[in-house]
């Protein structure tokens, strides 16, 4: 099958590079010096808590907004000023935005016919070759069954797919994707999620996905970028990220997180609730003796349960550290839990910390 009729989008796969970009709206500024760079077939998810910026990011790459400085790149293609539809970029909205009058195949096939025809190609060669483009993409995604179909007769999931579709069939370099699981349920979001990540990692197709959702940007991700107030505060793979947060926003945004102050040096120490291990404490201890060689493997915090949860797999517990107001966030495996009840003394021991960098 030859380029132009092949949906094998790793060979346009592109690389996006933002560098210094500013944008404001009514003389407030959204976003800030911002500066990324995505690798080519990289799947690279922009997180952070709504209005931080993460959708005007979006809006700035495809051409809907134009920055007031910088520079945006698309395979080293300064595209500012380009309108969208020259940028070679594929967008999947919140909605999906299908049309609900046009069949599956008729929504996918969409943005092909707005696509000039190439000269010598016949108006029936060209339907031949949209066709094909359409199919082509439909198995792809598991929607060949599905083509006659209207919107309404679709599952959340398979609309998904469908506005997935559509951008795909235009072979674009970037996928942009603005929180495309929002409004789906809980169990189906997980399932649609695997489903993306399959696809992505099939295609190779370079992605920039937009979530406020920390779970599915660490499971969906190659690499994750937070935003807070239109700044970029660390970009990193989901791993690094997790264990090794730059700044305590980056920690607490990504997960579960404690901070204590290290008696030793008085810098800051990250500790999710489940790198502990909780057991009985035969007494209490004094505020002075509630730390006990932080910073280093094992090291001990003493408290009270204030609070147990149950979550399925997982039982959290939130105990008042001794001689302190401030609480502490515990977590154990069900199956391993003490079933400790609230006003029971407890021995916390640290099997990992982190300390953040110095500002």
């Amino acid at each position: 099958m030859n380029d132009k009729n092949d949906i094998d989008v790793k060979k346009n796969a592109a690389a996006l590079t933002l560098k210094n970009v500013s944008f404001s709206y009514k003389n407030t500024r959204v976003i800030t010096d911002f500066s990324l760079s995505v690798a080519p077939g990289s799947f690279t998810t922009l997180l952070g808590a709504s209005g931080c910026g993460k959708t005007t990011l979006l809006k700035l790459i495809s051409g809907f907004l134009e920055p007031d400085s910088g520079e945006i790149l698309i395979d080293g293609r300064n595209v500012c000023g380009n309108p969208s539809e020259k940028r070679n970029v594929g967008m999947v909205f919140q909605d999906y935005a299908l049309f609900p009058h046009l069949t599956v195949a008729q929504n996918i096939m969409y943005g092909l016919k707005l696509l000039p025809r190439e000269k010598g190609v016949t108006r029936s060669q060209f339907s031949e070759m949209n066709n094909a483009l359409v199919h082509q993409t439909a198995r792809i995604l598991g929607l060949e069954g599905l083509l006659e179909r209207y919107p309404n007769e679709l599952s959340g999931g398979q609309q998904q797919r469908v506005a997935l579709g559509r951008s795909l069939v235009l072979k674009p370099g970037v996928l942009l994707m603005d929180e495309p699981l929002s409004s789906l349920d809980a169990k189906l979001r997980a399932q649609v999620r695997d489903e993306l990540r399959e696809i992505q990692q099939k295609l190779k197709i370079t992605t920039v996905y937009v979530t406020h959702d920390q779970e599915e940007a660490l499971s969906l991700s190659d690499y994750v970028a937070v935003i807070n107030k239109g700044t970029l505060l660390q970009c990193a793979a989901p791993e690094e990220m997790y264990f090794k947060p730059r700044d305590a926003f980056t920690a607490g945004f990504t997960g579960s997180a404690n901070f204590i102050l290290s008696p030793e040096d008085g810098a800051s120490l990250v500790i999710r609730p489940e790198w502990t291990t909780l057991e009985a404490s035969p007494q209490e201890f004094s505020e002075n003796n509630a730390v006990s060689s932080a910073g280093k493997p094992g090291f001990a915090l003493y408290g009270t349960v204030a609070a147990r949860s149950f979550f399925g797999t997982s039982v959290r517990y939130k105990i008042r550290l001794s001689g302190s107001d401030k609480f502490f966030i515990s977590s154990v495996p069900a199956l391993s839990d003490p079933s400790f009840s609230t006003g029971s003394l407890v021995k916390i021991t640290v099997l990992h910390s982190w300390k953040l960098p110095s500002a």
